[in-house]
């Protein structure tokens, strides 16, 4: 992890409210480097349910593999993250260290081991030494602690230069349910569902197919709508926990999808999801411009999202933004690469509230002023109207810069 913070951080951190049924614990199992705080434990109530997304690369590492399968109980008791290694395309040996990473929390806490959650960050090719969280597992039970938020956000980083922490609530008849979570993540950002991790959880009590509907649903417009350098992780994984405690303050259950309270619960979880998605990219390594990009009047929202990646994973976009050049051109360039319905000749492009281009050439009141001191912008939104339908999608990025190449030529040292 950086001790240099992105310019782009956030400026305050939320407070974060316990959430009845969650705890955490973090250790330094020495993974990587000794010293250095590389676990989470978070343990769970019983009977809280769990959803999960995860990465759809078809070389996904061995705790994906794991959660996935666990996913079919739909409970679970306990999460237990490191950071340092990714336990990727490490063969028998990344299956035989789940086996013994649950084994050892399950021993430890006497809960069954298929409600045990894992999930890794790091290194990807080096097997992990899961042996050694049994020298850590006793100070991670007997440490456990409800406000540990910003201790469990840590634990996790890697190449992250800060924290990332968010949270909503919803009242339902005067009686508050929380949603909170923790992300890291800052470079191999393109997630399809890198090293992209994100838990969040709540006290509300949701079925565990209502609570997969909900977190898949959010996805699209959250995590998978996000990029740093177009590369899909091996690791990527998003779980949500439902603790099911807000019943003892008298929130009844939520157990269909058509139940009122599951809209609004599922509008508090986009807030998060999209305040922790927004933070990766604000995090990308060695970024220093936040880029909003909206593509609308697509044939079909499905060509606008292809169009809207292919700006944002451009790297002369992306190099054009690190350099405050208000170079059009290249937007241009992106949307006729997509390999999706476009008209030249009805193409319009605004970088922040500067038209550019309009009816396939240069605008003609373009001032070349106006939009470079768009450029010069840490937040800067780019919007492209390609007359032609309905469809409209939005993304988010950050600029290429020289940073991003010295952090990633010297990773596995």
């Amino acid at each position: 992890m950086s001790t240099t913070v992105s310019p782009l951080a956030p400026k305050t951190i939320p407070d974060m409210p316990e959430i009845p049924g969650v705890r955490f614990a973090t250790a330094a199992a020495g993974l990587k480097y000794a010293g250095r705080t590389d676990v989470l434990l978070a343990t769970l109530d019983e009977g809280t349910t769990v959803a999960g997304v995860f990465t759809r690369s078809k070389c996904t590492s061995a705790p994906v593999d794991w959660c996935k399968d666990k996913l079919r109980t739909g409970t679970a008791r306990a999460l237990l993250v490191n950071s340092g290694n990714a336990n990727a395309f490490t063969g028998k040996k990344g299956k035989a260290a789940v086996e013994l990473s649950a084994d050892i929390v399950a021993g430890s806490l006497g809960c069954p081991k298929n409600e045990i959650y894992l999930a890794s960050t790091g290194v990807i090719g080096e097997p992990l030494p899961a042996a050694k969280f049994q020298g850590v597992v006793e100070d991670l039970k007997s440490g456990q602690d409800e406000n540990a938020w910003l201790d469990a956000a840590k634990a996790i980083m890697t190449t992250d230069t800060y924290p990332k922490v968010a949270t909503s609530a919803v009242a339902f008849g005067g009686r508050t349910v929380t949603i909170s979570g923790i992300a890291k993540g800052a470079g191999m950002i393109a997630p399809d569902m890198a090293t992209m991790l994100s838990f969040i959880f709540t006290d509300a009590a949701i079925s565990q197919d209502v609570l997969q509907a909900m977190l898949s649903a959010e996805t699209d417009g959250s995590f998978n709508a996000i990029t740093v350098d177009s590369d899909t992780s091996t690791s990527d994984t998003v779980l949500l926990f439902a603790t099911g405690r807000a019943v003892e303050k008298g929130v009844a259950p939520i157990q269909s999808i058509d139940d009122p309270r599951a809209e609004s619960l599922r509008m508090s979880l986009r807030g998060v999801m999209q305040d922790l998605a927004h933070q990766i990219v604000r995090d990308g390594e060695g970024a220093r411009k936040f880029v909003e990009i909206c593509v609308e009047s697509a044939e079909s929202d499905a060509s606008a999202r292809k169009i809207a990646m292919a700006i944002a994973n451009s790297p002369l976009v992306k190099t054009a933004v690190a350099g405050e050049d208000a170079n059009w051109g290249r937007i241009v360039m992106a949307v006729g690469k997509a390999g999706e319905p476009a008209d030249r000749d009805k193409l319009a492009i605004w970088f922040g509230d500067v038209r550019v281009a309009v009816e396939g050439e240069r605008d003609p009141g373009y001032s070349e002023e106006a939009a470079s001191a768009v450029m010069k912008q840490e937040n800067i939104s780019i919007r492209v109207d390609l007359g032609i339908g309905s469809g409209r999608s939005r993304v988010w990025t950050c600029d290429l810069t020289k940073e991003y190449v010295a952090i990633n030529g010297d990773y596995r040292s």
